[in-house]
């Protein structure tokens, strides 16, 4: 996982800024969060609003004259570090190490019951992996049937603590084919599903980003960098464990796994367990989502932005 940074530098911006830089500024200013510096392809994809070369290129170099943003070989940030440079190029170098791995498990874990798509999220979706990365997965499973898919899903990963492979199969983020829509729409959300690659179950994929095209209220120049997989199709197994696990029965077995999960992190949240990375577990559950916040992560991220655009005197 990118970790966000806790400091926020002050400096003295010259001049007044035009709305293209003061755009740029933001982008900017997101990604310093996780001491991550861009491209200037990356800038122009995650920008507010599109924008002609003509009108980008000069709002780039005069933030740069200005002393207000940096380029090191080939990117741009807020800090005038070159070692984030280096750190980055490390991560990217283990991203695509990693990054087969990611599809060939994730086309795994679309066998398992009720999954009807499967994308990679988390660092490893916006192509960094630092020594310790994780492999997450957000996945969409069938109406009414989140909570059966992710308890078998979740029992086949403990047998992965056995041979040491756990952190493979970070199964973080579920939905529903019944909630498609992502309720928290500000721009934690929307960059994490702009950054989704996705690995299988095409039609539910596209049906999810067609569902949330709110995205582009913040990012409306941003296309998925990766090309939506291949049509994925269920095995002779999956398909009998489906018509096994049907009607009415299914139904209640699906609420009851949401009851007993949801007590069991309940406690955990009052014993204040944390994870490997020292934060507290937390767990957000629902009769059609189910998805881990640990350390409050989501909320300091947005807080952290809200101080770095003040500090650059932007306002939202």
């Amino acid at each position: 996982m990118l970790i966000a940074s806790k400091k926020v530098e002050t400096m003295e911006h010259p001049g007044v800024r035009s709305g293209v830089q003061t755009n740029i500024l933001k982008v900017l200013a997101y990604y310093d969060i996780f001491q991550y510096p861009l491209t200037v392809a990356e800038i122009g994809r995650f920008l507010g609003k599109q924008l002609d070369e003509k009108d980008f290129v000069p709002a780039l170099q005069g933030l740069i004259s200005d002393r207000v943003i940096f380029y090191h070989q080939g990117f741009y940030s807020l800090q005038d570090n070159t070692l984030l440079t280096y750190r980055r190029r490390e991560g990217n170098w283990r991203a695509g190490k990693l990054l087969p791995k990611a599809f060939k498990i994730g086309r795994f874990l679309f066998r398992f019951p009720f999954v009807r798509g499967v994308c990679i999220s988390g660092s490893l979706s916006k192509n960094f992996a630092d020594e310790n990365a994780d492999i997450d997965f957000f996945i969409i499973t069938r109406a009414n049937r989140l909570w059966i898919a992710r308890t078998i899903m979740h029992l086949f990963k403990k047998l992965t603590f056995l041979t040491g492979h756990q952190h493979y199969f970070c199964m973080n983020y579920y939905i529903d084919e019944e909630a498609l829509l992502i309720s928290e729409q500000n721009i934690y959300t929307a960059l994490e599903i702009a950054t989704l690659i996705p690995v299988a179950g095409k039609q539910t994929n596209e049906n999810f980003l067609r569902t949330n095209n709110w995205v582009a209220r913040f990012f409306p120049a941003c296309h998925n960098a990766y090309p939506g997989p291949g049509p994925a199709f269920r095995t002779g197994l999956k398909k009998l464990l489906e018509r096994i696990l049907s009607g009415r029965f299914s139904d209640r077995l699906d609420v009851w796994l949401m009851k007993i999960t949801t007590r069991r992190w309940a406690k955990k949240n009052r014993q204040n367990r944390r994870n490997r990375n020292g934060q507290t577990m937390k767990l957000l559950t629902g009769r059609h989502f189910s998805k881990s916040n640990p350390g409050s992560f989501q909320e300091r991220v947005l807080s952290l932005y809200e101080q770095k655009l003040a500090e650059l005197r932007i306002e939202r």
